[in-house]
């Protein structure tokens, strides 16, 4: 007599059947790729990506340029300030000077007859500060008489404006003719009602003479300590100075030259326009990066919150810096 499967082997050998489709089918689901978008789903999002890749670096590429040194045309040898003034014809942006513009005395043929040729080209985008040399002729009256409005009174010297998101102070380290700098000058008590009105998330000042410097003709001028008292106050990001003719960079500080990694304020030394080179001495604290044979020019991109620098030699010269930080809060 042909036997039959009882009803629960039935069931049981359903049951299994049905167990095993179910475990293929998890197992087909776990092996297939995670992105299984169809060809125009990845397309969009790839278009996707490179629109927002797109964006961020035009947003980079509008971000302000700031570009400049000090201690620049020897009018007894353009050499130097004609390769530095080169790098300004291909470098777009505000075109910064921290002093000393024209040598030896700052005269107004010397003006016309060596800063129009070389840097002079860049005047119309120019926003400059005094130097000692130009204080030997008439109160430097033919550099104010050269920049004319941008380069502030001609009474001071000093004064401030905006690019992009962040503020902008140049200052007069020619300290009698601007009134002093010490605490409560006229113009340390102009900068601390600028620094108050122009509440900026980020911001920069250059001037001349620099608090730290570890160059061998002149090194720290403490004649500026004020300066930095009133803009560390305000969560200055960047000092920009020139004096020594040389290029010298500085991890950020507090006035007293120490060490403050949140809070400080960067130095640039950017005596390296074209006049000549002087040697270093012994590094002061907090000196990062140093060089005296090359001729160059600081271009820094300014961010909303930080900031980009690159240290840009003469033709010729290997030496470079470059690097990028944030503002202090």
């Amino acid at each position: 007599m042909k036997q039959f499967p009882s009803a629960a082997l039935v069931a049981t050998a359903i049951f299994a059947a049905s167990a095993a489709a179910i475990f293929a089918q998890e197992t087909k689901l776990l092996a297939a790729p995670a992105n299984s978008a169809t060809p125009q789903e990845s397309a969009a999002a790839a278009r996707a990506a490179q629109a927002k890749a797109n964006a961020a670096a035009a947003a980079s590429a509008d971000d302000p340029v700031l570009v400049g040194a000090g201690d620049i045309v020897d009018c007894a040898d353009l050499t130097g300030a004609e390769a530095t003034a080169k790098l300004l014809d291909k470098i777009p942006g505000t075109v910064f000077t921290v002093g000393d513009n024209v040598y030896p005395d700052g005269t107004a043929q010397q003006f016309r007859d060596c800063y129009g040729p070389t840097w002079g080209r860049h005047k119309s985008r120019t926003r400059p500060s005094t130097g000692n040399h130009d204080f030997h002729s008439g109160g430097a009256s033919p550099y104010f008489d050269y920049f004319g409005a941008a380069a502030g009174d001609p009474k001071t010297g000093d004064y401030s404006y905006d690019l992009g998101a962040w503020h902008i102070v140049v200052l007069n380290s020619e300290c009698l003719p601007a009134g002093g700098c010490g605490p409560g000058s006229r113009q340390e008590k102009w900068l601390r009602q600028d620094l108050q009105a122009h509440p900026a998330a980020c911001t920069l000042a250059y001037w001349h003479k620099p608090l730290f410097s570890s160059g061998g003709s002149h090194g720290n001028d403490s004649a500026t300590h004020a300066f930095w008292i009133d803009l560390y106050a305000a969560h200055a990001a960047l000092i920009l100075n020139g004096h020594d003719h040389d290029y010298e960079r500085f991890a950020p500080q507090d006035p007293s030259g120490k060490a403050d990694p949140e809070h400080g304020i960067r130095e640039f030394v950017v005596g390296t326009g074209g006049k000549s080179h002087r040697p270093f001495i012994i590094p002061v604290p907090q000196s990062e990066v140093r060089n005296a044979d090359a001729y160059g020019v600081l271009k820094l991109t300014l961010h909303a919150t930080s900031y980009d620098w690159e240290f840009i030699p003469e033709a010729g010269k290997s030496f470079g810096d470059s690097g990028n930080g944030v503002c202090p809060k």
